[in-house]
């Protein structure tokens, strides 16, 4: 990022007078020639304060301008194709991971509010810095004197605090936050990486503020089944939630079981519990929410231990349920589960894609599953790679898959007739063979 130019931008101060522009106060702009009128607009200068042109300038290529002053590479693709939503939201991303509590004035943050309030519909914050209050040679001396960094005289651990922020963002649709530093090298200090529960409360009560928020993403932040009761409990009842990313942190059952009651007081769509420490008591209290409530399309188990009891429990419980996606990936899941498995395989009709990857289930395991799959014409994508079914078993699924999604593609692309929606007998307009 060109710092120099953005501290141009970002006047602290009041901006110096400049002519007004505004299309209802000078309504030639919109006589000119379409031609006439972009060449106008493309005089406007870049270091112009963004107290002015933030509201005022709408016109996508003096957008395109600042961003390319900015920064190197730029994809309109992940923001609407709009350059001006791209400018703010990586404007204000950049200002929050370089913030330092303690050190940089919070006023940063709020004045540039009003400006980008109207366009930042994600914040995608990829790391925190912790207040620095003392130098390294303090750091020293305390230390050898006995000192401990957990002591009240110590520095903060606290990171920003995003309930000063979120509720003022009336657009936005998509958080993403890990708390830890990018590139510390030989910097590391565990602290740097803590999530507290002063961030936790801050941040549950900004989520919380945040009625537009559609999916929070809380990766790799070391949340245990403490700090996610206290999440939890202020996504309770969320009027729009539909997708919760709390993959490769340390829940455990009594996690899983918050998240279970979560489930029944939100309308979720999506849960990714990849990488904790769930065990089968944890998968239990799921699988009867799961079965109990339509609106799951779908949850990621992966790199959990819930075992055979897990996967069994939870294989029941999808036979009449809306999920469309289950990751049951490296869970020590084995012969026993394949059965309850190619049984679901006959009975439902929703399920798209199936992940049973890096589990011992054996070759039995695949004739069972490969008997369910002659009796299923919806499943999409079935993972069974590092499962030692047999290259034969895996080979005929892979058949079954093809066909299923050949008969799609058909349907799709060359309908031989119309169907009335109340003669389909599922969800999917098939053609028969």
């Amino acid at each position: 990022m060109c710092t120099q130019w953005l501290e141009k931008m970002l006047l602290i101060h009041s901006p110096p007078p400049v002519p007004s522009f505004h299309t209802t106060e000078h309504p030639r702009l919109n006589q000119l020639l379409e031609k006439h009128k972009r060449k106008v607009l493309s005089k406007i200068s870049t270091n112009i304060p963004l107290q002015v042109t933030a509201n005022l300038v709408s016109d996508e290529d003096y957008w395109k301008r600042c961003c390319l002053e900015c920064w190197e590479v730029c994809d309109t693709s992940h923001y609407g194709g709009s350059w001006k939503r791209m400018f703010f939201e990586r404007l204000l991303k950049n200002i929050i991971e370089f913030f330092v509590p303690d050190t940089t004035d919070v006023k940063v943050v709020l004045e540039l509010v009003p400006l980008c309030k109207n366009y930042v519909k994600t914040l995608d914050i990829a790391q925190l810095l912790p207040p620095v209050k003392q130098s390294p040679e303090t750091l020293d001396d305390s230390s050898s004197d006995g000192g401990s960094d957990s002591d009240g005289n110590g520095p903060s651990v606290d990171h920003f605090d995003f309930s000063i922020l979120l509720s003022k963002l009336i657009h936005l649709e998509e958080l993403n936050v890990t708390y830890g530093v990018k590139d510390c090298g030989m910097n590391f200090e565990w602290n740097i990486f803590q999530f507290t529960y002063r961030d936790c409360f801050s941040l549950a009560r900004a989520i919380h503020s945040c009625k537009t928020l559609k999916v929070v993403r809380l990766p790799r932040n070391r949340i245990d089944d403490e700090k996610l009761r206290v999440l939890v409990k202020y996504m309770l009842n969320h009027p729009s939630l539909k997708e919760l990313d709390l993959s490769h942190n340390m829940i455990m059952d009594n996690g899983a079981k918050v998240v279970a009651k979560l489930l029944h007081k939100t309308n979720l769509e999506k849960v990714n519990l990849c990488n904790n420490r769930i065990s089968a008591h944890g998968a239990k209290a799921l699988s009867y929410k799961v079965r109990r409530f339509s609106t799951l399309k779908s949850i990621n188990f992966r790199l959990n231990q819930i075992g055979d009891d897990g996967g069994e429990v939870l294989g029941r419980a999808l036979m009449k349920s809306s999920v469309e996606d289950i990751n049951l990936s490296s869970n020590e899941l084995t012969e026993p589960v394949a059965v309850v498995f190619s049984e679901l395989l006959m009975k439902n009709r929703n399920l798209k894609s199936i992940d049973l990857s890096c589990n011992n289930l054996g070759p039995e395991a695949g004739k069972q599953l490969q008997e369910g799959m002659t009796m299923n014409k919806t499943l999409m994508e079935f993972d069974l790679r590092l499962t030692d079914i047999g290259a034969e078993n895996e080979y005929a699924i892979n058949q079954m898959l093809h066909n299923n999604r050949e008969r799609v593609r058909n349907a799709i692309c060359r309908p031989l007739k119309v169907i009335k929606a109340n003669e389909v007998p599922s969800d999917h307009y098939l053609v028969t063979d």
